[in-house]
């Protein structure tokens, strides 16, 4: 861990999105998006009236960012130079990930309460579709040439779309990963590196349409990345762990090093420039007590405590 960006404010966090060409991270604090210069680690501004945000997206190309209201069912458009809000679209219930496909200039919102797909034109807004996924969606990505995979979480799968033609291609199942969460995602090699809950990194291979390595991670993983330019795969684990996965030989992947970041560090960002890694968390306090309706709180956050982690070499 090579620096932390003392951000505080209000808000939980879940993920956060390195725009590699702006040199700008974004950041989801459950009703508003703080937006970093990654170059000078300042605070540079921030998207409000984004209730119950999951996700961010950015499509360069068009000059418009996206996010995903888990608590409104809606994702919002907003300018990528200034920040100033665009518009809204409303998607299914629950939005969480959220993506921007390239090959279709389509935004995807994965929902999870709806267990279903919105689909966007980028540019205008307009839905062009919804896609049941067969069970509740969790991390995507793209591929670039039209391929959009996605984890499906209580089915222990992922699914392949076609983004052009708006159609489920595929379904390729991750046992004995349990419970994927976070993806990575090698496009060049048609590997997914998906995270799960039972404590393993599923290596999936699309070509073969098989699972063909899992790999030891740390506990509590949400989110996952692959690093074209290092080679090298990652899991943020909310234990306080991100687990480093190298391919060692062909089809054979080892955890070569697990660093210690801080607990509460679940998702996680690469830079595709400097190939750092951001990780969002913050210090905690004791759960308030359980109620009906949440027999299990969360730990309170720590007024002012929330950080950056910055994994680099």
């Amino acid at each position: 861990m090579i620096k932390k960006l003392h951000l505080g404010g209000e808000g939980s966090w879940d993920y956060l999105t390195v725009d590699g060409t702006a040199r700008r991270l974004y950041i989801s604090r459950g009703t508003h998006v703080m937006v970093i210069d990654i170059d000078s680690d300042k605070l540079v501004g921030d998207i409000p009236d984004t209730p119950g945000v999951h996700g961010i997206a950015v499509a360069p190309e068009l000059n418009r960012g996206f996010t995903s209201n888990g608590r409104a069912n809606t994702a919002t458009i907003f300018d990528l130079k200034t920040l100033k809000i665009i518009g809204q679209v409303k998607t299914g219930t629950n939005p969480d990930a959220i993506l921007y496909d390239p090959a279709s200039k389509r935004v995807f919102t994965f929902n999870g309460r709806s267990r279903d797909t919105t689909v966007f034109d980028g540019a205008t807004g307009e839905v062009s579709g919804t896609l049941a996924l067969g069970g509740k969606p969790e991390f995507a990505a793209a591929d670039g040439k039209g391929k959009v995979f996605v984890n499906i979480e209580d089915t222990s799968e992922v699914v392949e779309l076609d983004s052009i033609k708006l159609a489920v291609i595929k379904r390729y199942l991750l046992k004995p990963c349990e419970e994927p969460t976070g993806m990575g995602l090698d496009p060049e090699h048609h590997r997914i590196f998906a995270g799960c809950h039972n404590k393993v990194m599923a290596v999936l291979d699309t070509e073969e349409g098989r699972v063909i390595a899992t790999v030891p991670i740390g506990a509590g993983v949400d989110g996952n990345g692959y690093d074209p330019g290092r080679g090298l795969a990652f899991s943020s684990n909310g234990e306080g762990t991100l687990t480093v996965v190298k391919e060692s030989s062909p089809g054979k992947f080892d955890a070569v090093e697990s660093v210690i970041t801080q607990r509460g560090a679940r998702t996680m960002a690469i830079d595709p420039k400097t190939h750092n890694i951001y990780l969002p968390t913050a210090d905690f306090g004791p759960p308030p007590s359980p109620t009906p309706e949440e027999p299990k709180p969360r730990p309170t956050i720590i007024k002012d405590s929330f950080v950056i982690l910055v994994v680099g070499h």
